[in-house]
């Protein structure tokens, strides 16, 4: 019989894993205390790179099984579950989202899943960039950051007085890199 392990996440000190490993189990998952890996860790971090997911993943074998209860769980970025998800299925490891209705993440049906969900969020984004550009176009505005006037003034000023680089961070108390974007302005 297939091992099965469980991973839960959540991103704040607030909150807990604990609904999560509830869940799992009142959907029918014998999941073993030594087998439930939760974390308090941002969905930004690559799931390979969170302690606790990494130390599940170094216990798993092929033919194991890693349930979850919501892919999101796995990461915020489509890519990122992705190679989560091929990176276990080259091994043999089968994973279910129990957000997907449990369908085996590493089958033909959840890789077919997995692509429709991929190609959904890239339209999404390029929808998002299409709309804030609209936007801003329709306002007049320029995007991004405001530009930091002061901090130029003063650099240049530092830069009139003869000052080295280094000299003007130090004076201003500001990081080299700061002082060089700043410097030829």
């Amino acid at each position: 019989m297939n091992r099965v392990f469980a991973y839960g996440r959540v991103s704040t000190l607030e909150q807990s894993t604990d609904n999560q490993l509830v869940a799992l189990q009142q959907k029918g998952f014998d999941i073993q205390p030594h087998r439930w890996f939760a974390e308090q860790v941002s969905g930004g971090v690559p799931a390979l790179q969170r302690p606790e997911f990494s130390r599940m993943a170094d216990r798993m074998e092929s033919g194991d099984v890693l349930v979850v209860l919501k892919l999101d769980r796995l990461g915020r970025d489509v890519q990122d579950v992705l190679a989560t998800i091929e990176d276990l299925a080259a091994r043999k490891i089968h994973v279910r989202s129990l957000d997907l209705d449990g369908v085996d993440l590493t089958s033909a049906a959840g890789k077919l899943q997995l692509t429709v969900l991929a190609a959904v969020a890239a339209f999404e984004r390029d929808r998002i960039r299409e709309r804030t550009k609209e936007g801003l176009t329709r306002t007049s505005k320029k995007g991004g950051r405001p530009e930091a006037l002061e901090t130029t003034k003063a650099v240049q000023a530092c830069k009139a007085k003869g000052l080295t680089q280094s000299q003007a961070a130090a004076d201003l108390g500001m990081s080299l890199p700061t002082i060089k974007r700043h410097w030829n302005k």
